[in-house]
C-alpha cells in the first residue's frame, strides 16, 4: 500500500489531495444520517485511535427516568405516609434523577398532601441533601452517607446489600441516630446499551462505567451490559481524575456523558460524546453529539473513523 501511495503521489498528487476531504466529508454525512453529529474532520479520523470508552450509567447507559420500587419503614413511631412526605420534602429542592424519582412517587402516593416546609437545606454532592423539617434534622441520601453517619446497623447493612444486588439504587432517609426508612430505585437500561457494549469489543476497544452508585449497584449493572471496568461512588468532582488515571493507563480514552457534571470528564477525554437530550453545557464541550439517544452509533462511528 505505501509504494502504491507513493507512486499515486509521484505521478498525480492532486487526486490524492482532493481524495482525502472528500473522504471526511462524506464520513460525516454518513454519519449525520444516522442522527450522528461530529463536529469536525479531526473528530472522525481520531476515533480509530480509541482503546476504551468510558461512559456514564445515569441517562446514557440507562434511560435516565428512575422509579421508586421499594419503600421500607425502620421507624414505628411514625407512619408511613409521614415518613414519605419528610423524604419527598427534601428531595423537592435536589436536582439529581433519583431525587425526582421519589418526589414523583410522594406524588402518585400523596397527590393531596402538601409538602413540608425545609429550613437549612444543603445538598452534600455525591452523597445526598439534608435539611431541618420542624426543626428536627433528617437526611435524604445514598448508602454511603448513611456510613458517614454512622446510622447503619447490621440488620440494615443486609436488606441494602439485597436490594443493590438486584442493581437497584438504594436512598436511606435518617435522623442523627438512626435510619427511618429505605428507599430503592430502578432505573431501565438503554435497549442499545448491551448490544453498543458488545459491538464495541468486537472492535476491540474496552468499556468502562463511572458512576456515583455503590460498588454493589454498580457491578450489577456492569455484569448486565457486559462493561469491562467499574469505577464507582465517583463524586462529580473526581470524574475528571477518573479520566485522568484511564489516559494514563490507556492514551487514547473516549468519553460518553449527558450531564453538567460530565463537562470536565468530557473535555479531558481523547474524544467526548454526549447523549442528545443531555445538558447544553455537555453538548457543547463535547466532540460527537448521539442525536437520538442511541449506543448503537458508538460502534458505527469507530466503523466510519476507520
Amino acid at each position: 500500500i505505501y509504494k502504491a501511495l507513493t507512486l499515486l503521489v509521484i505521478a498525480c498528487p492532486c487526486a490524492l489531495v482532493i481524495s482525502t476531504p472528500v473522504t471526511v466529508v462524506s464520513g460525516l454525512a454518513s454519519a449525520a444520517k444516522h442522527g450522528l453529529l461530529i463536529k469536525g474532520g479531526s473528530y472522525l479520523e481520531t476515533g480509530h485511535q480509541l482503546k476504551l470508552i468510558a461512559l456514564d450509567k445515569t441517562g446514557t447507559l440507562t434511560e435516565g427516568k428512575p422509579v421508586v420500587t421499594d419503600f421500607i419503614v425502620h421507624d414505628s413511631s411514625r407512619t408511613k405516609e409521614e415518613l414519605l412526605l419528610i423524604a419527598a420534602s427534601l428531595d423537592s429542592h435536589s436536582e439529581h434523577p433519583v431525587a425526582h424519582a421519589l418526589v414523583t412517587y410522594w406524588q402518585q402516593e400523596q397527590s393531596d398532601t402538601a409538602l413540608l416546609e425545609i429550613d437549612e437545606f444543603k445538598a452534600l454532592p455525591g452523597r445526598g441533601v439534608k435539611g431541618l423539617v420542624q426543626k428536627e434534622l433528617f437526611y435524604v441520601g445514598n448508602h454511603q452517607l448513611a456510613e458517614d453517619n454512622h446510622v447503619c446497623n447490621p440488620e440494615i447493612e443486609k436488606e441494602l446489600k439485597r436490594l443493590e444486588e438486584e442493581g437497584k439504587t438504594t436512598v436511606i432517609l435518617s435522623n442523627n441516630n438512626t435510619v427511618l426508612a429505605l428507599f430503592a430505585v430502578a432505573d431501565t437500561l438503554r435497549q442499545s446499551s448491551q448490544w453498543a457494549i458488545s459491538r464495541l469489543h468486537e472492535q476491540g476497544i474496552k468499556t468502562a462505567m463511572l458512576t456515583g452508585d455503590n460498588a454493589v449497584t454498580a457491578h450489577a449493572i456492569a455484569k448486565q451490559v457486559g462493561i469491562d471496568e467499574v469505577k464507582a461512588n465517583v463524586l462529580p468532582t473526581d470524574k475528571l481524575q477518573a479520566i485522568n488515571q484511564l489516559l494514563a493507563q490507556y492514551q487514547t480514552v473516549g468519553m460518553v456523558g449527558d450531564g453538567i457534571n460530565d463537562a470536565p470528564a468530557l473535555a479531558k477525554a481523547s474524544i467526548s460524546f454526549a447523549m442528545g437530550k443531555g445538558t447544553d453545557t455537555a453538548l457543547e464541550t463535547a466532540d460527537v453529539a448521539l442525536m437520538n439517544d442511541n449506543l448503537a452509533m458508538l460502534p458505527l462511528y469507530i466503523d466510519l473513523s476507520r
